[in-house]
């Protein structure tokens, strides 16, 4: 294989690996023994779930998750100069977006070293895609403030944004706060205001609705307290 960088997705839950992703990937992932990774012990399942015989102990893994010395992340590339492929997998979906895996993308970029994004799932785009709002212009915001009064002031300026430059507006919530950040948004937006909760994608619990916000203050919202979900208004 070639001395690349090689950004595997991997599933946002529990699906079957081979409903999600291409036979390709099992191809590439079966070449590479070391792997930059945001946590160690679900990188090891995940890779067991596209390989059973996958040479797990055969294998290197470099952490790069919030406890991680970013210092070290230089290092971590080493492989690709002695000619061996280095594999980056995120906690869930793509790696580098929304995630650490992009300062190491940065490094690589820097260093001239080649970059190939493999396909799979991305619950931002498949949110996008199943929302009915635009899918031809629209901003991802990552987290909004906890505190409920800035968060509520931060979605008035998304609104009014959304509103004037008709750009969708995506952001997400730690799930067992999902039922509070819904409770703000109905409280705090327009009630022509269009907003999609795409939760669980590609799971067994997905469940993606799209409503006015006025259409929502009638509606029953499922538990959503374990579930990873993805807020979208227009």
């Amino acid at each position: 294989m070639e001395a690349t960088l090689y950004l595997i997705p991997c599933t946002l839950g529990d699906t079957p690996v081979d409903q999600v992703l291409p036979p390709y990937n099992t191809a590439i992932v079966r070449g590479i023994r070391h792997f930059i990774v945001e946590e160690i012990r679900t990188a090891r399942r995940f890779l067991r779930s596209v390989d059973k015989t996958f040479p797990i102990d055969d294998s290197t893994f470099y952490e790069m998750g919030k406890h991680a010395d970013e210092a070290r992340f230089t290092t971590y590339l080493e492989p690709i100069k002695r000619g061996l492929p280095v594999g980056v997998i995120s906690e869930a979906g793509c790696p580098a977006v929304a995630d650490p895996g992009a300062d190491i993308v940065a490094i690589a970029q820097r260093k001239g070293i080649r970059v190939i994004p493999l396909v799979g799932p991305n619950s931002m785009i498949m949110a996008v895609m199943a929302s009915g709002l635009n899918g031809q212009s629209f901003a991802f915001n990552g987290y909004l403030p906890i505190d409920e009064g800035e968060r509520a002031r931060r979605l008035q300026v998304l609104e009014k944004r959304a509103q004037h430059e008709r750009q969708t507006q995506l952001f997400i919530e730690t799930p067992y706060r999902n039922r509070r950040m819904f409770d703000t948004l109905v409280r705090t937006l327009s009630p022509k205001t269009r907003l999609c909760i795409a939760a669980g994608i590609t799971t067994q619990d997905e469940w993606i609705r799209t409503h006015t916000v006025a259409e929502w203050r009638r509606e029953s919202l499922p538990d959503l307290g374990k579930v990873p979900a993805i807020f979208l208004m227009l």
